[in-house]
């Protein structure tokens, strides 16, 4: 190297100084991971079992592009959609349990399909190992921003006057989204018939064509639309709602009962994925997690960070399922 470029040794140890100290005024989520015993060695793969568009999607797109930068390798979204879910959910259950295939999941494939469809192709608690719940929210309704339906209470007169007429689409048959039409058909009377889609980005799309009257999805499949007026906002399921979802009414406080319906995304890998991997994992999206722009955009979905112990994933997983094979029971709802 020419003398031009040499930097002086003192000059190299002011450097090295000012930047360990710049490291030391990092929040520590921000930090590098670094690898234990080899592992990640190569990329992770993070197979969304909806098609691109959707809110399981851009929750998984949202943690992968920043989680490169704490792990040290690269983390790539594949699409596998189909049946509700359940397609992409099998392939994560068969894959090699290696830590290197991630499930990106959510309460509806894990906690409902399991007993919505008779056979699903998985099980929740003996295919999968929990890694860390991403997230919590509310489902919402929505419709095109120069529908008639200006309010919930719109819709409802207009479906119990004509049963059946109003469409509602969702991400897919056994979704939480399809439940909570089950539900509202059968405690209140709101009758509509079920359109499912192959995700929320193409019932999105159907939404905005006019070809569906509301759509009900997940606050983070839709809180850019909202945000830019081109949907609005007619109730949310429960009342942990922030960003644009803020001020919606909830369908209990609209009167509804046994309308309380939460949503979460979360990180499974397949069973027998050694722990120490599932525990590297863990750390690492959780401090993704929590960079304060990551959380900023989990917030902006309408949604809030939760970021947990495995531990304390499967509990919730578990009481999801009790919860949920109650309440398909009791609605009959089957989606084979």
């Amino acid at each position: 190297m020419s003398s031009a470029f040499r930097i002086p040794s003192l000059a190299r140890l002011s450097i090295a100084a000012a930047w360990l100290a710049a490291m030391a005024l990092q929040p520590a989520s921000a930090q590098p991971l670094p690898a234990r015993n080899g592992f990640p060695s190569q990329p992770v793969k993070f197979v969304s079992p909806f098609p691109p568009g959707g809110g399981n999607d851009a929750t998984a797109r949202l943690v992968t592009t920043r989680l490169p930068e704490i792990m040290g390798q690269a983390a790539v979204v594949d699409n596998r959609g189909g049946a509700g879910g359940n397609i992409g959910a099998k392939s994560v259950a068969e894959a090699k349990p290696d830590g290197y295939t991630v499930l990106t999941s959510q309460v509806s494939i894990m906690a409902v399909n399991p007993s919505l469809y008779s056979a699903p192709g998985f099980d929740p608690i003996k295919n999968f190992v929990p890694i860390t719940q991403i997230n919590a929210a509310p489902l919402t309704l929505v419709v095109e921003a120069n529908s008639p339906y200006k309010t919930f209470a719109d819709l409802a007169t207009r479906a119990k006057a004509s049963p059946g007429k109003l469409t509602y689409a969702t991400p897919g048959n056994g979704t939480l989204s399809h439940l909570v039409g089950v539900v509202l058909q059968k405690d209140s009377g709101v009758d509509m018939t079920h359109v499912p889609y192959k995700g929320a980005g193409p019932a999105l799309t159907d939404l905005l064509g006019g070809q569906v009257d509301v759509l009900v999805t997940s606050t983070s499949s839709v809180a850019g639309m909202v945000q830019n007026g081109k949907l609005r906002v007619l109730a949310v399921t429960s009342p942990r709602r922030i960003g644009v979802f803020a001020k919606a009414p909830t369908l209990e406080e609209l009167g509804y009962a046994n309308a309380r319906f939460e949503d979460w995304y979360g990180f499974f890998a397949p069973a027998g994925t050694p722990p120490e991997r599932v525990a590297y994992l863990n750390e690492a999206i959780v401090r993704t997690l929590r960079l304060p722009e990551v959380t900023k955009l989990v917030n902006d979905g309408g949604s809030e960070v939760v970021a947990n112990t495995p531990e304390a994933f499967a509990a919730q997983l578990r009481q999801d399922i009790d919860r949920w094979s109650r309440i398909v029971k009791l609605s009959g709802a089957k989606a084979d």
